[in-house]
């Protein structure tokens, strides 16, 4: 086989896998988004602050201890053991459930029937403010973390697929690496999971009765808080999950909570609520970025990855702006 259509596929494959951790990240803003009509923009935060928390618990660092050492001149940072990954994982995930009690509590539980650009910037200082706090809590160092996933490519597969090229000299089978292919595998049952309890479990026709209208479902006997508090959890729950993988891959590390600018296009392109829709929405953009990249990016000097899908994006806002799984807005008047 040629040398391009060989590499080309190879390059189809790790878009596959990229677009499958976008369309993770953007389903923690669909399932706000759907339930409450809120755009999270705090989502990529919440995985930062999940990821910095899951290592922190690992560790056995004591939370605040910069601000703790500062007050009372002491040298404290670590009680002195480490918590296995399994049970560290359990920990973060019931912080991330009383995080989403708090925000619903001491937040939008006093914003509702806001307009949408109050939730919003509700949103955006939620970001700032856990971030902040992530920061004060745990330190603002990079870190690594290791749950136990593998790294580095795939020597079965390169073996496997080398036969391929045919006798190709050039080519020494697929590149894929490790942790992306778990992650992948990790990310597809998690999102076939969530459509499943969107679409089949009482709780999730709940939160579909209170996405389609507010009052009627007060009417019914659904309690909206118990809902939001719900959706925030498995908001979270993506968050972490979304944190864990790409902190794996690159460290914790503040720029983690820019994973979110990543899911917008995706949202823009599959709809903001559609779950379906933002996992093919995933799938275009992590293929169509590398594609481009492998394609075009040689002529035009490379790079074209940081802004590939945020063109794409503005071509789905002129031609079709509810995306397209989207629901089309109709406003009479």
């Amino acid at each position: 086989m040629p040398d391009q259509l060989l590499f080309g596929t190879e390059v189809f494959l790790n878009g596959l896998m990229a677009g499958v951790l976008y369309a993770l990240v953007a389903l923690g803003f669909v399932l706000i988004y759907k339930a409450s009509g809120i755009f999270n923009y705090a989502q990529g935060v919440m995985a930062l602050f999940a990821a910095l928390t899951l290592v922190g618990i690992m560790d056995g660092q004591v939370p605040f201890s910069h601000l703790i050492n500062a007050v009372l001149g002491t040298d404290i940072h670590h009680f002195g053991w480490n918590v296995p990954a399994v049970l560290a994982i359990i920990l973060t995930m019931g912080v991330m459930v009383v995080l989403a009690w708090a925000v619903q509590q001491f937040i939008f539980r006093h914003l509702v029937n806001q307009e949408p650009i109050i939730l919003f910037m509700a949103t955006i200082g939620l970001a700032y403010f856990m971030e902040g706090f992530g920061d004060i809590m745990w330190g603002s160092d990079i870190k690594k973390l290791d749950v136990g996933l593998p790294q580095g490519g795939s020597f079965w597969i390169e073996e496997n697929t080398q036969w391929l090229g045919f006798g190709n000299e050039n080519f020494y089978g697929f590149f894929l690496d490790q942790l992306d292919i778990v992650a992948t595998v990790i990310a597809a049952i998690l999102v076939i999971v969530l459509v499943l309890f969107s679409q089949y479990t009482k709780q999730g026709r709940a939160m579909r009765a209170v996405a389609d209208d507010h009052q009627a479902a007060l009417s019914v006997g659904i309690s909206l808080n118990f809902i939001w508090v719900m959706v925030w959890s498995v908001a979270g729950f993506v968050a972490l999950v979304a944190g864990i993988m790409w902190g794996a891959k690159s460290g914790v590390q503040f720029s983690l909570s820019l994973i979110a600018l990543k899911a917008l296009p995706v949202l823009m392109l599959g709809g903001f609520t559609s779950i379906p829709g933002a996992i093919v929405g995933g799938l275009i953009i992590g293929v169509g970025e590398k594609m481009f990249e492998f394609i075009v990016g040689p002529m035009v000097g490379g790079a074209t990855e940081n802004w590939f899908a945020y063109v794409l994006a503005l071509i789905f806002l002129v031609f079709r702006p509810q995306g397209l799984f989207g629901d089309k807005i109709i406003e009479r008047v």
